[in-house]
């Protein structure tokens, strides 16, 4: 009786590697760091800061803040009249995008590029302010911004890792891409 051979993973004959090849790992490590990062500011601002207090750290240009966001993004739907709808509309969206974000990341996880990078960092916000509005209710944002007379709405850690990566994707769209030939 004779057996085939066994497929080994990444073989041409399954086309996959297990974890979506070697780089997976360190893209969910970037991710595990971004929200742990988030998870211990969230927590020391907390704790040092009461709410509506705030720290100069640049006077007139940077401060670091304690405030809560139950909405969305800049605070959208923070007025809502069914605010607890609002809460888990948006932890669902914010679940749907990570489980999204993560299928990405699986399927191009064998090669570390600027895509795969900003993926991890798209996912690890998703899940740090998700994080937030199951247990709390809320977000908490800390940092403030003036830039001359502007002032731009308070964020946190998760809040820059999403818009970071979706800037890295927007760079990774508009660079030239090698094709087969180069």
């Amino acid at each position: 009786m004779s057996f085939p051979a066994p497929r080994r993973p990444g073989s041409p004959r399954t086309g996959l590697r297990p974890w979506g090849g070697r780089r997976l790992p360190w893209l969910l490590l970037i991710s595990a760091l971004v929200i742990l990062a988030d998870r211990l500011t969230k927590t020391l601002v907390t704790l040092r800061i009461p709410m509506g207090g705030a720290i100069a750290v640049i006077p007139r240009v940077l401060r670091i803040t304690h405030w809560t966001n139950e909405g969305a993004a800049f605070s959208l739907f923070a007025d809502s009249a069914s605010p607890h709808t609002v809460r888990w509309a948006l932890i669902g969206f914010s679940l749907l995008a990570a489980l999204i974000v993560l299928v990405a990341m699986v399927r191009l996880g064998n090669r570390f590029t600027l895509t795969t990078v900003a993926l991890a960092l798209i996912f690890a916000g998703a899940l740090g302010n998700v994080h937030d509005r199951i247990l709390y209710g809320s977000v908490v944002d800390f940092i403030e911004v003036h830039i001359f007379t502007y002032h731009w709405p308070d964020f946190n850690l998760a809040d820059s890792s999403i818009v970071t990566g979706a800037c890295l994707l927007l760079l990774d769209s508009l660079l030239p891409k090698k094709t087969a030939a180069q």
